[in-house]
């Protein structure tokens, strides 16, 4: 236990269900076309999540946690959103893209291809190795926003 917070779910079945939807109708056909990823961050805590985002609001370096109400149903899998609707995210990052691609922008040629493969709900790109999350949702929102340049909504 990091910071001896718990970071085990309250509604394992619930966490469970979520999670198999992100892995099976993401994360896995994700693999399978461009090779390996790289999972940084997926299921939080609620404990883990609510410690993460009031070091934001203090500005600690490291720490990019939304409340535990905007988490719900995306990094806090146990936890259906305010609709009652499950959902399940990830940080992931693919290494063998970003080997190849690396000139600014290079970030749409992976968004338009999930966009067009995946049955994603959203996904939020970062600079740093083109890393992104990735969320599966039973309503899916279809949005793309970036950190990394070009920043913004991306329509493909």
């Amino acid at each position: 236990m990091i910071h001896g917070l718990n970071n085990a779910p309250d509604d394992p079945d619930l966490a469970i269900k979520a999670g198999k939807r992100l892995c099976e109708e993401l994360l896995e056909p994700l693999q399978d076309h461009w090779g390996r990823i790289a999972i940084r961050s997926a299921y939080r805590s609620c404990e883990v999540n609510g410690f993460c985002n009031a070091m934001q609001r203090k500005k600690k370096a490291g720490y990019t946690c939304a409340s535990n109400e905007n988490n719900f149903a995306g990094h806090i899998w146990d936890r259906l959103d305010e609709n009652g609707q499950m959902g399940a995210m990830a940080c992931v990052v693919v290494p063998g893209f970003w080997a190849k691609r690396q000139e600014q922008g290079d970030w749409r040629i992976l968004a338009r291809w999930i966009h067009e493969h995946l049955p994603y709900s959203t996904l939020y790109f970062f600079p740093t190795y083109w890393a992104f999350n990735i969320g599966w949702h039973e309503c899916p929102e279809k949005s793309i926003k970036s950190y990394a340049e070009p920043a913004g909504t991306f329509t493909p």
